[in-house]
Order: C-alpha cells, then structure tokens, then sequence
C-alpha cells in the first residue's frame, strides 16, 4: 500500500490543475460560442464568415500552441557542476561548524560562473537540492526544485516560468490577448444587436452577449500583464529581479543582468527571427550563465550606478571566480566596445566574500 504522505501530496498535485482546467474550459466554450453560435449561425454573409473563421483559427492554434508549451516545458536541472558530490555532501553533513561549511563551499565554488549573492554577501545554497544555485536560478516550493531563472511559478500553467518556457510564456501572453482583442471587435457588432434587439430570439444572443463580456474583460487584464512582461524583457529582469535587485559583489544592482534592449530582447528569443513568433525553444545560453554589466571592482573608480563603492577584500577573502566560457550564442550578446569591457571582467572574476549557508525554500 501508498503511504498516506504520498498519497496526499498526489491529492494536492490533481487540485493544481483546477485553474488549468478552468481555463480550458473558458477557452472550449468560447470556440463553441464564437465558431458555431456567431460565425455559422448568425453572420449571414459568406465573405464574412469565411474571414472571420480564418482569421479565428490561425490566432487560436497560435494560442494554444503556446499554452500547450508553456505548460509541459519541463524545468531544466542546473548543470552537473553546480551539484555537490557525494563525498562533498558527506563532508558538509558531518561539519558543524558554519566555518567550516564556508571553507567547504568556498572550494566548490571557486571554479564556477557564480557572480550573485544573498544580500548579505554568501553564495547562495540550497540545502534541499543540494547545490550551489547558479545566477537567476531560484528554489520553488510548489515545484520543489531549483528552477534556472526562475521568474514565478503561475497556477494558470501549474509549472513554473523560467529558461525553459518563458519564451512560450511570453508567447502564450502576446497570443491570448490578440485571441481576446479579435473576438472582441468582431463580436461587437452583433453585440449592440443583442441590446437593440437586432438578433433573433435563439440561444445564439446568450452566447454572443457573454463571449462579448469575457473577451472584454480578459483583454484588459492581460493587457496589463504582457505590457508588464515586455518591460521585464527589456530590462532583462524576472518578476523577482524587479521585486529584489540581484546581488553582486558590489551590492545589489538592478541592472545587473542588462545589456540593452535589443541584446535583452535576442537573449529571450534568439538571434533567428524567422523563430520569434514561434512557440519553439530558441532563448540564447544554458540557463546556468549570463552576459553580465558588472562594475569595476578596484574601488578607487566608480561602481554601482547607486555610487557604491564594493567592499573592500579582507585577508582569505581574495578568491577568485573565474567564469566558465559561455556558450557561441551568448557570446555573441558581449560583442559591442560596452559589453567587451563586462567581458573582461567576467574574465577577471569577482571577489567572494565571507560565505555562509542560504536556506531557501
């Protein structure tokens, strides 16, 4: 037999799915309302109908296309050298001493692209997973798994949105709201109809009326939310990032991750363009390392935008992180005399300071 625990946890796991039902729910009836109730039984005239049912299914195959993706994009597992050995995790089980886990860490660490801190200034460790996080890469509770640039975890899609699918997501977002503008503005006609009793007295004005009131209505909302995701995108920020500025070495730099905003644009959804509109996977990198504008790190120049200075290295502080190459395809983002300079001092590395253990779930 199941262990109770289990079985309640896979209780849990089927309600997650109630939003997504909901919205495939929504979006059946709204196939059924607008393809056999307005287009096939009310509009009359044969142009109309033929464009208006083209037009309707190219934008929902396109949405849900990209749903479908959005949802079953499995998150991708940091890279192997981001996890602790079994004998790294044995040695860090058997300290008790915090000092002794920084040194541990500090020897792990000391050859991976890690340029982010917790806020107090420790690389940031996941004790449930068992790895050292790469930039971006956050632990979800709801997944229970650390997810690589992680931006939230959406009960609309039951996943979370990160390097896997935030291409879809932002797809799925684009599409859905031209679904919604569409069907709004082609029923808008037949539903002042409704109102002047123009229709006929059928179950077709029901459904018009409501499709008109849904459409609407949904149209609003995701406007807002794509139109916040689209400056996300610019800046190259997740919806953390914008809630809490990455940390580097320097401090806390909301720019961090910023290299423009067509460079931040080709990051999400690749170089090739004939791409873009398609839900396939085309963002640049691995999800475990990005093209970073980190500031000068000799403290008798300028730092942060903020005019921070860095903190200056105290004795068996001067470790250095020498980045891993990045891949062709990030590489190609660091090609500007701005970003050339970045490079250079990814090449350098940044400082570590005083490490401790950041618990997060």
């Amino acid at each position: 037999m199941a262990p109770s625990g289990s079985r309640s946890v896979d209780c849990w796991r089927v309600l997650y799915w109630i939003p997504v039902l909901f919205i495939s729910l929504i979006v059946a009836w709204s196939y059924y309302a607008y393809v056999v109730q307005l287009c096939i039984e009310t509009i009359e005239n044969m142009g109309e109908k033929i464009v208006y049912l083209l037009l309707y299914h190219v934008l929902f195959i396109m949405f849900v296309w990209s749903y479908w993706q959005t949802i079953f994009s499995k998150p991708m597992n940091p890279l192997k050298e981001f996890h602790l050995s079994h004998s790294d995790k044995e040695l860090l089980e058997r300290e008790d001493r915090r000092e002794s886990q920084q040194e541990i860490l500090r020897r792990i660490a000391k050859d991976l692209p890690i340029y982010t801190r917790t806020m107090s200034g420790a690389i940031r460790y996941c004790d449930r997973c068992l790895l050292l996080k790469p930039d971006r890469c956050h632990h979800c509770s709801a997944c229970d798994m650390c997810i690589l640039k992680m931006d939230h975890h959406c009960p609309w899609v039951n996943n979370c949105v990160g390097f896997a699918n935030y291409k879809f997501f932002m797809l799925f977002l684009a599409y859905s709201l031209l679904y919604c503008l569409f069907v709004t503005a082609t029923d808008l006609q037949y539903f002042i109809q409704f109102w002047t009793n123009g229709l006929p007295d059928t179950q077709a004005k029901f459904h018009i009326m409501f499709l008109f009131f849904a459409a609407s209505t949904f149209s609003v909302s995701l406007a807002f939310l794509f139109a916040y995701h689209c400056w996300l995108v610019c800046k190259n920020r997740s919806t953390l990032e914008a809630f809490r500025a990455p940390a580097f070495q320097h401090g806390p730099d909301k720019n961090g991750f910023s290299l423009g905003t067509s460079k931040n644009f080709r990051q999400v959804f690749g170089d090739e363009k004939k791409y873009w509109l398609l839900p396939v996977f085309s963002s640049l990198g691995d999800g475990c390392s990005f093209p970073t504008c980190l500031v000068n790190a000799d403290p008798e120049q300028p730092s942060s935008p903020s005019g921070r200075n860095p903190s200056i290295k105290s004795a068996g502080e001067s470790h250095q992180f020498p980045p891993k190459p990045l891949r062709e395809s990030q590489s190609r983002l660091l090609n500007n005399g701005q970003s050339e300079g970045s490079e250079d001092r990814d090449k350098r590395g940044t400082s570590n300071p005083a490490l401790t253990i950041e618990k997060e779930t």
